[in-house]
Parts: structure tokens; sequence; C-alpha cells
């Protein structure tokens, strides 16, 4: 059995590592402060900030979360401002005008302001704060981040447009689209629906006649993707005397690429006091994102007059996006909310800045731009605009131009900023008119409250298509206009539903007395996850905080428990038939060192494999490269006539070679002993997470940056998500779950730790624990914190 709880001594051995406790306190005045802020930083890692005043609040944990993640910081603001070819040359050069051609233009103050009513002081104070550690720091660069040391660079200051900046967000289904109308190109409407999971309603892919559709494979959108890719290093990035000369790799990820798109997700519920030991509400919530070194979340307690809160968020933006407060807690899922369209020009053959829109000739708009290059001229680079967005390519030859409408590009539009509006919510009545600011991303937030309320409200700004999809791209002439956007508050939504609990994991939870369908999306996640979690709240008559930990990290396959037994009556010899015999009695749960696992997700991998081979016609395949668990799992269990005239004579052949296909995998990669063939080892499922700069410096940095290898359990279809790569590139390193009925029985896991510097002791000391699905105390009460204190920072104004 799991152990789900940590000692304070097994969980921070590090403890000792820390020159300064609570009775060596260190005093540090700053210019900006208004009044005396105090930071206490607890065993795991999370500062509690105490202010006496709103400003002084944001500013320190500006302060204190660029003093934990400072290389982070500088890579995110030149993402943010388009500067990164300015540090690695011009390979970033489309980078840097991608990030720039989608840059929110509006008014500054209009934007911040929809966030919070004091929106511009907050942020303004956030980046202040973060501005000051960046002077500090400087003023003894010996003391900088060894990343800045390797890469001979420096941190530059941080302006509000950085924090307000949508680079990083899930911000709709642009590639998806794209990648549907060309499908369409090639298979046909009706084999690209049969061969993708669209659903609760059926989308119009058929494409206007006014596009060509043979113009659609060239590289529409490489802007786009150009400014949303990680960040490579190479070793010419790096001084010499850093690089390792021992191995042949040049390139690193600052977040490894990840090709699990099906994975990336997130797991909530709330459960009312009915259902619970206690007779408290609870809150849980578990986001699925790429797991990296710094975690992508950042924890943190702020508390002044008016504020009191405590949760993770994205480390460089002020606030807290999931987490709760004194009147309730909040967590969040995606909900898929298609905010992005593809339109497609006529452009006059006179002057191709202009395109036809409702019959005449518009013009675009132009923006020119100084792109800065390491070691090389400056480039000036026109940025083109059509009414509808961004144009991300023209092709002059064919008179055509592409423009990406974004939603997000909205005032309100940056991802989780609409946070600072729940934080100070009191109701569940205040939580949902919070949500109705919360533009990006698309998500599921959930609530819950001491008085016994629990609630689901979705979020995201959806536009209303009353005469088209959003799957395929439209001529952008002005038939296929948005009819605005729906009120948020109009999205789906539930207060207190009789079953005692509402539960999300990115599966379609809209139900079906729904009226606004046209601002409903048609693509979700597979539903395994989500029935899993149902399942067991359905199940347990009584739940307590045992529970919710054990389903967080529940690595129970639905998946498995359907294809298993299709397996019994089929015609395996030697290794595949002992294989599967070794599966009769398993209980589906796929735990690290089980053989049984390795088994199942060897043949699973497979199968989905065998289905792209099989089911995609070659000319779709470039387009098509998985299909959903979902419909594989429809096709297996009620075969149909893709099977051969004979469907479950053919079902039972694809299901053969696909479990051979499984064992001959194990078979190459972990050799012929079956005895051999444990789940959740470096071969075969596994977490090991790369610093950005790992795989290019010498070994012994490389130690001090890399974190890991340790056995994983699970897989993408598990609520315990970790996605579907042997080394595992997604899932949730933070997690947290609140009994509203005690805030300091909170616990939570933030991996591989709090800081993004390799010597502080809080880089890596919550990884091993988060690898074994432990959790630590997330307290809150001012005793609690003081109690387990292990740092203290006094931060005065100066005078």
């Amino acid at each position: 059995m799991k152990q789900q709880n940590l000692s304070l001594l097994s969980l921070f051995a590090a403890i000792i590592l820390i020159s300064c406790t609570p009775d060596n306190d260190d005093q540090t005045t700053i210019a900006g402060l208004k009044e005396p802020v105090e930071i206490i930083r607890d065993e795991w890692g999370i500062n509690h900030i105490y202010a006496k005043n709103q400003h002084d609040l944001f500013f320190a944990q500006g302060y204190a979360a660029a003093k934990d993640r400072l290389f982070q910081f500088e890579i995110w603001r030149r993402q943010a401002t388009g500067t990164v070819a300015e540090i690695l040359g011009e390979r970033e050069l489309k980078r840097d005008i991608g990030t720039r051609l989608f840059k929110f233009r509006g008014d500054m103050k209009q934007e911040m302001d929809y966030y919070h009513e004091d929106g511009e002081e907050i942020i303004t104070a956030y980046t202040q704060g973060v501005n000051a550690y960046i002077e500090e720091i400087l003023a003894t660069p010996e003391q900088l981040p060894i990343e800045f040391k390797i890469l001979n660079i420096a941190p530059e200051k941080w302006t509000t447009d950085v924090v307000i900046s949508r680079h990083q967000g899930l911000l709709g289904n642009i590639d998806l689209e794209l990648n549907v109308a060309r499908s369409v190109a090639k298979l046909g409407v009706e084999k690209v629906k049969d061969l993708n999971w669209f659903h609760p309603k059926d989308p119009d892919l058929k494409m206007d006649s006014a596009i060509n559709q043979e113009l659609l494979f060239d590289d529409i959108l490489e802007l786009y993707n150009a400014y949303r890719k990680p960040v490579a290093f190479q070793k010419s990035d790096i001084l010499p005397e850093y690089r390792d000369s021992t191995n042949d790799k040049t390139i690193a990820y600052l977040a490894e690429e990840n090709d699990d798109d099906f994975s990336i997700g997130s797991n909530n519920w709330v459960v009312s006091g009915d259902l619970t030991e206690d007779g408290n509400t609870y809150m849980a919530n578990d986001p699925h994102r790429t797991i990296a070194i710094p975690s992508l979340r950042y924890m943190a307690h702020l508390v002044a007059p008016g504020w009191n809160v405590i949760g993770g968020g994205e480390p460089e933006i002020p606030g807290i996006s999931i987490g709760h407060n004194e009147y309730g807690a909040w967590g969040l899922t995606v909900f898929r909310t298609d905010g992005e369209d593809l339109y497609v020009y006529e452009l006059n053959p006179e002057n191709n800045k202009q395109y036809m829109y409702n019959g005449n000739w518009e013009d675009m708009n132009v923006i020119k731009e100084t792109i800065k290059l390491k070691d090389q001229e400056d480039v000036i680079v026109e940025l083109l605009y059509t009414r509808h967005g961004p144009v991300t390519y023209v092709d002059p030859v064919h008179n055509v131009a592409y423009a990406v409408r974004c939603a997000w590009l909205e005032p309100g539009g940056s991802p989780y900023l609409a946070s600072l509006r729940m934080d100070q919510a009191k109701t569940w009545e205040e939580f949902r008119e919070a949500c109705n600011y919360s533009h990006i991303p698309g998500e599921n937030m959930i609530w819950a409250d001491p008085k016994g309320n629990i609630g689901w409200q979705s979020v995201g700004i959806a536009p209303l298509r009353r005469n088209f999809s959003g799957m395929v791209p439209v001529p952008g002439d002005g038939r296929y206009e948005w009819d605005g956007y729906l009120p948020i508050i109009e999205k789906p939504n539930t207060l207190n539903p009789s079953q005692g609990y509402f539960a999300t994991a990115n599966q379609s939870v809209t139900p079906a007395d729904y009226e606004h369908w046209d601002a409903i999306g048609f693509s979700w996640a597979d539903p395994y996850r989500g029935d899993r979690v149902v399942q067991v709240l359905d199940a347990v008559k009584k739940l307590n905080m045992e529970d919710m930990k054990a389903l967080q990290v529940d690595y129970h396959s639905i998946p498995a428990s359907l294809l298993v037994p299709l397996l019994s009556e089929l015609p395996l010899e030697g290794k595949a038939a002992e294989a599967r015999d070794r599966l009769s009695g398993w209980d589906f749960n796929l735990e690290a060192n089980s053989i049984e696992a390795a088994i199942y997700v060897a043949f699973e991998n497979e199968l989905s494999k065998l289905a792209v081979s099989k089911f995609v016609p070659e000319a779709g395949k470039p387009f098509i490269n998985r299909i959903q668990l979902k419909r594989v799992l429809d096709w297996v269990t009620t075969p149909d006539g893709r099977f051969g005239a004979n469907p479950v004579e053919g079902r039972n052949e694809f299901l053969k070679e696909a479990f051979n296909n499984g064992i001959a995998y194990l078979e190459k990669t972990l050799g012929d002993d079956i005895n051999n063939w444990q789940y959740g080892q470096e071969k075969f499922k596994h977490t090991y997470i790369a610093h950005a700069l790992g795989e290019i410096v010498k070994e012994d940095i490389k130690a001090k940056l890399d974190v890991g290898p340790m056995p994983r359990g699970g897989n993408s279809s598990t609520p315990g998500s970790t996605g579907g790569n042997n080394r595992q590139s997604s899932g949730a390193s933070f997690k947290i779950i609140v009994n509203t009925g005690d805030w300091d029985a909170a616990v939570g896991t933030n991996a591989p730790g709090q800081s993004g510097n390799p010597e502080s002791p809080f880089y890596n000391n919550l990884f091993e624990p988060w690898a074994n699905d432990q959790y630590f105390p997330v307290y809150y009460s001012r005793e609690k914190v003081e109690a387990v204190a292990v740092d203290r920072i006094m931060l005065g104004p100066k005078n």
C-alpha cells in the first residue's frame, strides 16, 4: 500500500542545508515598499507573505517569485517580448516575429483592470517587486544562478506587458482546425468523422468552395507555432568551459517537446458534506501539464488586508489560480473552448496588402518592428493584420493570405490572471461573478465552501458561430463572422448537484439539455479518467482525506478492464500466450513494478499504433497520426465491417497482432525473461526531469541540474495521469486537496520543488515524495506556519 503521508524528517532531510532560521532574521530594505513585509518560508518551500497593504503584498510576491525562479523569469520575459533571438541568434527570428505578431496591442490600463478592479496597481506592484530583486542580484552578479553564467547573460527588467503575455496559454484549437481541413481535403468529410471522435454534437466539416484546398498544405501556421514551442538551447549558445565534450548531443529543450498531446488535461472534483466522514465539503485538483524543471506551478500564501489566499499558480503572474481563502476553495480543469479560427483571404493582385471583404478591397494594418539578432545586424519586419487578426502566411503566387482570429487577444485574455478576483470571493455568488472575467483558458472551475456549497462553472471566452463549426478554415470575405461572445455566466454550471459531488477530467460534461451549443466545442478528452473518478465517488459511502489522496493517484485503468477480457479467446502462442495468462485475475491497476501493467500497456500502445496503420489511409497519415483510444475501444468492443466480412474474426486478428507486437516490444526493450518486465523502470515508464541545459553541459553540472529517474505507474487514462510516453512528459506535478472545514488539513505536491535555482535546497526536495505519490501539508494558520518555518525575511521600505 502506498504511503500517502510524509513525516517532516523524511520529507525534508535537506533542512540542515538552510543557514537562515526563524531565529536569524534576514533584514532587507527595498525601494518601492510602503511598509514592512514579512516572508516566512516553510519546510516545503512555500513562501507565506504577510503585508500591511495590497501594493506591498504583490510587490513582495513578485520579489519572492523572482528570487526563486530568476532564470525561468528571464526566459519567460524574452519569450513574452519577442527578444529570444537577441541571445540565441537568427534561428529564433521566426519565434520573435510570431510573438510580436500575436502581442496584445490594446489599452494596457483597460487590460490590467479587467482582471481586478485594482489590476493596474497589482500588476505594476508585482513587476516592481520582480525588478527590485533583479536590481539586488545584479549588484552581486557572482551570485546569479548558474544558468546565467553558462549562457553568459544577465536578467533584465520587467514591464507590465510581460505579465499579460499570452505566449504560454492553453489558447485554442487552431492546429487541429488546419489538420482537420487537410484531412478532409485528402480523405473527405465522412472518413475524417469516422476516424475522429467529435461530440456531443456533429460538426460541419464541409469547406466553402471559395477555399482552394490544395493550398492548405503550405506551412500556414509557422509563425504561430514558432512562438509557442519550447526554447531549445544548443552547445554553441553556452560558454566553452561549460560544454560537455563527451557526447555529440547539440540541443537541449527548456521543456521537452511533448508528443503526448492527448494527455494534457486535469482532474478536479468537489464533494458535499453528505458524502464525507466529517461532514465537510472537499475540493481536489490536479492539473496536468508539461513535467518540467522548475515546476510549472508556483505555490504561495498571500496575506494582507482583504487577502488571505494560498495555493498554486503560474510563477510569472500575481495571485493564486488554484487554492483557497478563508471562505472557499476552488480548482480548474480544461473545458475545451474554441477561441480561434483560420480565415482565408483573396488578395488584390495589384496589392497583396489588400484583401476582399464584403465585395471591396480592404487594407491590412501594417506594423513595423525591429528585432535584434545575436552577432548580426538588426532585422526590420512587417507585421500584417486583417480585421480578423494576425496574418500568419501570405501566398503571393496564388494571391491568398491566412489570418488567425483569436478571442484571447481581447482584453482579459491573459491566462489565469482573472484568478485575482476569485482570490477574494466570499460566496458562491461572488465566485461565479469572478468567473465571468476568466477569458482564457477555457476551464471547469469548481468551488466548495464551509457553508456546505459545492458548485461548477465552466469559463472561457466563447465565440458564437451561427453558420459554421469552427473546425475547418473559412473565407474571410465577410460571410463567416462571430456573433459576439456568450456571456461566461451562461456557460454550463451547477450548484449543489443531487449526487453530492461534481467531477471533471476534460471529458464532455455539458448536460444534454444545455441551450447554447454554438459556444460548445466538438473535441474532448477520452472519458476514462473522468469515468474512474465517478466510479470511485459513487462507490465510497463516506469519504475522507485518505480517500481523496488515493483517488488523485489512482492507477486503475478502465480501458484495461474493457480490453483484457477480449484477449481470453485469442489463439496466442509461446511468450504471448504466457504473457496473456499473466493477466488472468489482474486488478487492472497500472502500478509501478507490476509485470501485468507492463504487458497491458505495451499491448495498448501497439493497439493504438496498429489502428493508425490499418484504418488511416496513407494520404491522411501526416495529419491523423493518432486515433483517440475511445474511438479504438468502440471499434473493438462492437466490431463492424472495418474488420472485414466477419467482424468478430477480423477484430480478433487485429487484437492478436497488436498483442504480439506488444510482446515483441517488451522482448526487444526488456529482454526475454518475463520476470524482468516490470512497469515503471527506466526503459519502460519512469520520470526523469531534464533541465533546459542538462544535455549539453558537463556531467558534474548536469548532475546538479537534472532530476531522476524514478519509477512511475499509471498512464494517460488513469486518474493518476502520467501520460503515454515512457519518460513521463505530462501529468500533475502540482496537486492540492482542501478540507473546507479545516484549512490547515489541506495537502499538496509541487514537484520537483519551489525554487528554480539548482543551489537552493528547495530545487528538488519535493521530487522524490511526488514520484512516490506522497503529499505535504499546506498550512494556512499563522500558528501552523510558524511551527514549520525554516526561513524568515523581513523586507522594509528604503527611506
